[in-house]
C-alpha cells in the first residue's frame, strides 16, 4: 500500500464510524425527551417557588425521610441531589468509558479534541468567576466550580428543537464533551467540595463495590444481585462525607465494556446504560432540577439586587462568555499546534454554535452551587439564578447560530438517507460519496 501523502492532515469533527453513529443518535433520542422534561420541571419549581403557594413548595422539598441510624434521614431535596444524581454520573461514567475503549474515541486523534474543549470549557468560566468575586469576600470563591460543567440533557434537547440536519460529528462532539467535563466536575466535588471524611465508611465501600465489579466482569446481568450491591456503594460513600454521587462512577468504570466472546448482542457495558438511561434521563435528572430550580427572586433580594451580586454575575458571564470562548479556543490551539484541520464541508461557526451551547450548564452548575454556599442560603440563591440566566442565554444564542447552520446543512446533507443497496447502511458509510459531513 502507498503511503499516504505528506500534506495529508487528521481532521477535526469528521464523521465516525456508521455503528457509533447509530449508537448517538439512540442516545440522542433518549437525552432530547429527558431535556424536555428536565426543562418542564424546572420551570415548574420557579412557578411554584414564586406563587403564594411557595411555602407548600419549601415543605415539600424540606420534608425528610429515612433511618437516621445509617446518616440516611435525608430531606426530599437531599435525596434528589445525592441519590438520584448518582444515577446520572454512573449513566455518564459508562458512557464516557465505553467511548474510550470501544467508541471512535479510542483514537487518540479522535478523542484530543472533546477532552481539550472541555478542559478549556471548564478552566476559563472558573477564571472569570475568580476574577468577579476576587475581592468580595465572605466566601464567595468557594463558587468557582458552579460555571464549569455542560448540561448534556438541556443541551441535547436544544438540538432536537434546532432540528436533526447537522453533521452527527458535531452531535457526537457535543455529548462527549458534556460526558468529560462532568466527570471531570464530579472529581471537583469529590476533591473541592468534601467537608469531613470517614475513611472506615469509606474503605467499607470498597467490598460492595469489588463484588459489584466481580459479578458485572462475570457479565451477571441479575438486577436483585447488582442493585442491592450498588445501593449499599452508594449508601457507604454518603457516609464517609465525599458527595454520594461519586459512587455511581466508580460502579460505572468497574462495568466491561468489550463482550468476552464476539457476537451478537450488546456489552455489558451498553446492558446497562439501556437499562438505566432512560431512568436517568427521565426521572432523576428532571426530579433533581424540581428541587434545584426552585428559587424565590424575591427570597433573593429581587431581580435586580440578584443581577448586581458578584456570584451570579461571575456564573452568567462564565457560562455565556467563558463557556464559549474556552471551548472554541481549545479547538482553534488543537488545530494550530498539531496537524488537524476542521473536516471538509464544516464551518468555525459551527465550533461558535456548539462552544454556545456548551454554556447551558444547568444540573452540575446547580450542584456545585448548593454545596459551595449551602442550599437555601442567599448567596445560593443568587448562584441559582446565575445559572437559570446563564444557560438560557447560552441557549438562546447557540440556536440563532445553530439555526443557521441548520438551513445550510438541509440542502448539503441531502444524500445522508440514500441507501442504495439496501443494506441498512447509508451510503455515506461505505464510501460510496466523497461527501465527509454528512451523517
Amino acid at each position: 500500500m502507498a503511503p499516504p501523502p505528506t500534506n495529508h492532515r487528521p481532521q477535526l469533527l469528521s464523521r465516525g464510524s456508521w455503528p457509533e453513529v447509530r449508537r448517538i443518535g439512540d442516545i440522542l433520542r433518549t437525552e432530547t425527551v429527558g431535556g424536555v422534561l428536565l426543562l418542564s420541571a424546572a420551570v415548574l419549581a420557579l412557578v411554584w417557588a414564586n406563587s403564594p403557594w411557595s411555602g407548600a413548595y419549601r415543605s415539600l422539598s424540606e420534608l425528610t425521610i429515612g433511618p437516621a441510624t445509617l446518616h440516611l434521614d435525608l430531606s426530599l431535596a437531599q435525596w434528589a441531589g445525592d441519590g438520584l444524581l448518582a444515577i446520572f454520573f454512573f449513566v455518564a461514567g459508562l458512557e464516557l468509558k465505553r467511548e474510550f475503549v470501544a467508541g471512535d474515541l479510542r483514537e487518540p486523534r479522535r478523542a484530543i479534541l472533546p477532552v481539550a474543549a472541555a478542559l478549556g470549557g471548564m478552566a476559563l468560566p472558573a477564571l472569570i468567576f475568580v476574577a468577579f468575586n476576587l475581592r468580595t469576600g465572605d466566601g464567595a470563591l468557594t463558587g468557582w466550580a458552579i460555571p464549569i460543567a455542560t448540561d448534556i440533557a438541556f443541551a441535547l434537547a436544544v438540538l432536537g428543537v434546532i432540528n436533526t440536519n447537522l453533521p452527527a460529528a458535531m452531535r457526537t462532539f457535543l455529548l462527549t464533551l458534556a460526558v468529560v467535563d462532568d466527570l471531570l466536575a464530579i472529581m471537583i466535588i469529590a476533591v473541592f467540595y468534601t467537608g469531613s471524611l470517614h475513611f472506615g465508611p469509606l474503605l467499607l465501600a470498597l467490598v460492595p463495590l469489588a463484588l459489584f465489579g466481580l459479578l458485572v466482569q462475570r457479565r451477571v446481568r441479575s438486577w436483585w444481585l447488582l442493585l442491592p450491591l450498588a445501593v449499599t456503594t452508594w449508601a457507604l460513600v454518603h457516609a464517609s462525607g465525599v458527595h454520594a454521587t461519586v459512587a455511581g462512577v466508580a460502579l460505572a468504570f468497574s462495568v466491561p465494556v468489550l463482550r468476552r466472546k464476539a457476537g451478537p448482542g450488546p456489552g455489558m457495558a451498553e446492558h446497562l446504560e439501556h437499562r438505566v438511561r432512560p431512568v436517568s434521563a427521565g426521572v432523576a435528572v428532571p426530579v433533581f432540577a424540581f428541587f434545584a430550580a426552585g428559587v424565590s427572586v424575591a427570597g433573593a433580594g429581587g431581580l435586580g439586587a440578584t443581577l448586581t451580586d458578584s456570584v451570579a454575575l461571575g456564573v452568567v458571564v462564565g457560562l455565556v462568555a467563558g463557556k464559549a470562548a474556552g471551548v472554541l479556543g481549545a479547538t482553534w490551539l488543537v488545530q494550530r499546534f498539531t496537524r488537524a484541520r476542521l473536516a471538509e464541508g464544516l464551518a468555525w461557526w459551527d465550533m461558535v454554535g456548539l462552544s454556545l451551547l456548551a454554556g447551558i450548564g444547568f444540573t452540575v452548575s446547580l450542584l456545585i452551587g448548593e454545596l459551595a454556599f449551602g442550599a437555601g442560603s442567599e448567596r445560593d440563591d443568587h448562584s441559582k439564578i446565575g445559572v437559570l440566566l446563564g444557560s438560557l442565554l447560552s441557549a438562546l444564542l447557540a440556536t440563532v447560530v445553530l439555526r443557521a447552520r441548520n438551513r445550510h446543512y438541509q440542502g448539503v446533507c441531502a444524500l445522508e438517507e440514500r441507501d442504495s443497496d439496501a443494506d441498512g447502511v447509508p451510503d455515506v458509510y461505505e464510501g460510496q460519496t466523497s461527501r465527509a459531513i454528512c451523517d
